[in-house]
Order: C-alpha cells, then sequence, then structure tokens
C-alpha cells in the first residue's frame, strides 16, 4: 500500500526533521510531502521518499520567487505535488508543470477534488494520482465514509491506479478504502498534529 504524508506547513527545520525521523521508523518507504527549504536536510538526513510539496513550470532563469523542478531535485526531491486544493492550478499550469517534472525524471502526484478531474489528469499520466474532496480536507469526517459511492466509481472508470486522502484517520478508513478499489492513502493531520505522530501512524498502518 502507497502511503503519502504530507506535512504542510505546520512545523519547520529541526522540528520537520524530528517528525520525520518518527515516520521513518514506523515506514521508511513512506512518501513525506515537504516545503521546499526543508528538502534538502529531509533528504540528508532521512531515507524518506520526499517529494515538495509545489513546483513551478518553470526553467533556470530570471523567475524570482518560484520553485522550479530543478532546484527540488538538487536538494534531494524524487518527486513533487500539484493541485492540492491548498494551492489549486488551472489545467495548463497543471500540464506545462507535469510536462517539465517529465523532462528531468521529477515524480508528480496529482490531486483531483472528483471525477471528472480524475478523468482529464490521468490523460497527462502523472506517477500517482489522488483523490481528495476539498470540503473533507482537515475535516472529522473520512473520505471513505462521505464519498464512498465516488471512491468506488473512480476506481470503475479509471485505468491507472490512485490514492484517496482528507479524513483518513483510522485503519477502518484505509481498509474501506482499499476495499472500494484504492491502491494508496495520503494523510496529514492525522500524524502531524498528533501528540505522539509515531504511535499514531502504527496504529493507522500497521
Amino acid at each position: 500500500m502507497i502511503i503519502i504524508i504530507n506535512l504542510k506547513t505546520y512545523q519547520q527545520g529541526k522540528a520537520v526533521i524530528k517528525l520525520a525521523k518518527k515516520i521513518q521508523k514506523v515506514n521508511n518507504k513512506i512518501i513525506i510531502g515537504a516545503q521546499a527549504s526543508d528538502i534538502y536536510e529531509l533528504a540528508k538526513q532521512t531515507k524518506l521518499k520526499i517529494f515538495a510539496e509545489h513546483v513551478d513550470p518553470y526553467e533556470p532563469g530570471r523567475y524570482t520567487g518560484f520553485i522550479i523542478p530543478e532546484a527540488v531535485k538538487k536538494d534531494g526531491a524524487i518527486g513533487t505535488f500539484l493541485n492540492h486544493s491548498e494551492h489549486k492550478l488551472d489545467f495548463k499550469t497543471i500540464k506545462k508543470t507535469l510536462k517539465r517534472c517529465k523532462q528531468i525524471k521529477l515524480k508528480t502526484a496529482i490531486f483531483v477534488k472528483n471525477l471528472k478531474e480524475a478523468k482529464k489528469i490521468e490523460k497527462l499520466k502523472p506517477d500517482y494520482l489522488i483523490y481528495e474532496p476539498p470540503e473533507l480536507v482537515a475535516g472529522k469526517i473520512s473520505v471513505s465514509n462521505a464519498k464512498p459511492e465516488i471512491i468506488e466509481k473512480i476506481a470503475k472508470k479509471l485505468k491507472m491506479k490512485f490514492l484517496v486522502g482528507a479524513g483518513i484517520k483510522t485503519k477502518e478508513d484505509i481498509k474501506t478504502s482499499k476495499k472500494l478499489g484504492a491502491s494508496g492513502i495520503a494523510v496529514s493531520s492525522a500524524i502531524t498534529k498528533a501528540k505522539d505522530p509515531e504511535k499514531s501512524l502504527k496504529n493507522l498502518i500497521e
């Protein structure tokens, strides 16, 4: 099962490294999404698969303030998130950015809000596709409980494997998601905001 943990911007610097090491103790094959400023140290101090939380579709040059794919790859990221509900992109930008990432062999995990968007993004052939309804992100109700019929429909309509996210907090959420056709999960606050992240992650996936 594929597990993605989005660290978001809850913590920075040493606190992020500390959290990542706790995640690594449980499972070093987990993918973590990190801020660009933390990628270098995370790559240096852990064996986790690191994805940038976002990159822009530009080449090296005069693009002050943007994050280019080459920068995060050089720092040790193996991939990037695109189109998270907290950082939405139009289709043209997603297509352009994904093309740039493929050029330098940087993997992509693209978030989608519904079946229509999923079918559109599938044609671009990202490495990972994540169904995450924006209204359930950081909420108390999991996607597997609130939108089971959508997960099942996506499993039937898509040819590629997909992950689900939003409100995943329990083993039952994972079992249900897998039963409905998902091949993995994406979580954030269930781990990043937990009092004991290591214990919470163990309880969730073991």
